[in-house]
């Protein structure tokens, strides 16, 4: 089976992956701006919906492995022409996975006040921060199931209906905010951060049921249980398991920023929530090109087309970067504006705008540690990927976070040590790549290409 590897059959993938890769990050934007405007408590408001959604999305990053799993898996039969030996192995993993959500969900709702506080919150902070969390951690199962429906979708070389799901919601949140914050005059009182939580809670709900809809009436893939249990499961099982130690370093990374960001004072928790928003919603409209590469790699590698796949990460790491650098300018031309976006406290806008150029220079920097990093997962490289995270994050992200701290250089600090991990990242990859596949553009006969796989 021959995949063509050109502009359009990329972008096919590319775009609505984009779009719906950008729908998380979109509705914690969402929340962040709306938030921030909040005429009572908005600066307090704010920091709480940062704390709450660093540590969510922890939570989400760290059991939603499962979804870049499942992908690989299938693209690699797919492009194998297996499909359908793995049909049963969907609903496996997904009830394995939310079974494991709902475990975790219900340890972190009695140790709530001492998870915030570890984070750095205190006062009434940390009372919104009880009271957003009590809201929206429901929303967490289901948007783990949403993610596994849509890594099944991405092997299927399907970007198209994730992309419908991620739309619908990513609106209705944007409704809901306005109508749940801020009140209607005469029918709804304005909830403020509550409602805030509400609208991404009902909005996660809907996303869930258009997942379950599209996938029974799109595919042949069923969601119901069957046994005996697949012999992927195991593979499956191990290299999720490897993306959770992975997603466990990335997030350590993460929660330590926020944490030190916190300490520092409101106005800089203030600034890095909006700026670490924009970051990830930058490097969600990056990673588009990383699920091309992720949907398209397995598919590539399933086939043992090595030309293909060393033409595909030429092409997937060029695209990234020419929107990298998109973003870069557009960034430098309304970063004022975008900021007032996020809040009204002058004090806060002042200290993002003052960090802002480094998270703007650095956006090439995270290309090509995102889109290498989509490759990877549908490739397989799970081991790999976790390694390194581990070495970037505590080998270089927390020792430059630590020696910014005792240095005094306040929020810069947090930064350069973000940027530094997102070097070490991208350069390990690009690295383990040309390493591991260049050798195999040579090789003449199957046995020897097996021997390098």
């Amino acid at each position: 089976m021959t995949t063509a590897i050109n502009f359009k059959t990329i972008n096919k993938l590319a775009v609505p992956a984009t779009i719906a890769g950008i729908a998380e990050p979109l509705l914690s934007i969402t929340d962040t701006a709306i938030v921030g405007n909040i005429p009572v408590d908005g600066m307090e408001s704010l920091a709480a919906a940062g704390i709450v959604g660093s540590f969510l999305s922890m939570l989400i990053w760290i059991l939603g492995q499962t979804r870049s799993a499942i992908s690989a898996i299938i693209s690699q039969y797919f492009g194998a022409g297996r499909l359908k030996e793995v049909k049963s192995l969907p609903a496996q993993a997904i009830f394995l996975n939310i079974g494991l959500s709902i475990v975790v969900l219900s340890s972190t709702i009695f140790i709530v006040k001492e998870i915030f506080e570890l984070m750095g919150a205190s006062g009434k902070i940390l009372d919104y921060c009880i009271a957003y969390y009590n809201i929206r951690v429901w929303g967490f199962p289901l948007t783990l199931f949403v993610f596994a429906v849509m890594g099944i979708f991405r092997g299927l070389q399907n970007t198209y209906w994730p992309m419908a799901i991620a739309i619908v919601g990513a609106v209705l949140n944007v409704i809901l905010d306005f109508v749940l914050v801020y009140g209607v005059n005469g029918i709804i009182d304005p909830m403020y951060l509550e409602g805030a939580a509400w609208a991404s809670l009902i909005s996660q709900a809907i996303m869930a049921v258009m997942a379950v809809i599209l996938l029974m009436s799109k595919t042949d893939i069923s969601l119901r249980l069957r046994f005996p249990v697949h012999s992927e499961l195991g593979r499956l099982a191990v290299m999720s398991l490897n993306l959770f130690v992975r997603a466990l370093a990335l997030n350590t990374a993460l929660i330590l920023a926020v944490r030190e960001a916190t300490l520092l004072g409101e106005k800089y928790i203030g600034a890095h929530t909006i700026a670490i928003n924009l970051w990830l919603f930058a490097a969600f409209f990056i990673d588009g090109y990383g699920a091309a590469g992720n949907i398209m790699g397995g598919r590539l590698l399933g086939a043992r087309d090595y030309d293909g796949l060393w033409k595909l990460a030429k092409k997937i790491i060029g695209y990234g970067l020419m929107i990298s650098l998109v973003l870069v300018i557009f960034s430098f031309v309304s970063y004022r504006p975008i900021g007032r976006l996020f809040s009204n406290e002058t004090i806060v806008l002042e200290t993002f705008y003052s960090v802002f150029f480094i998270v703007v220079i650095g956006l090439p920097m995270n290309a090509v540690a995102f889109v290498f990093d989509g490759l990877f997962k549908g490739l397989g490289e799970m081991k790999y990927l976790r390694n390194v995270l581990l070495s970037a994050t505590f080998l270089g992200f927390v020792p430059i976070l630590f020696l910014g701290k005792y240095m005094g250089w306040g929020l810069y600090g947090i930064w350069i040590a973000l940027s530094f991990w997102m070097a070490i990242r991208g350069g390990a990859l690009v690295w383990k790549f040309r390493r591991k596949f260049r050798p195999l553009l040579a090789s003449p006969n199957p046995s020897q290409e097996e021997e390098h796989q």
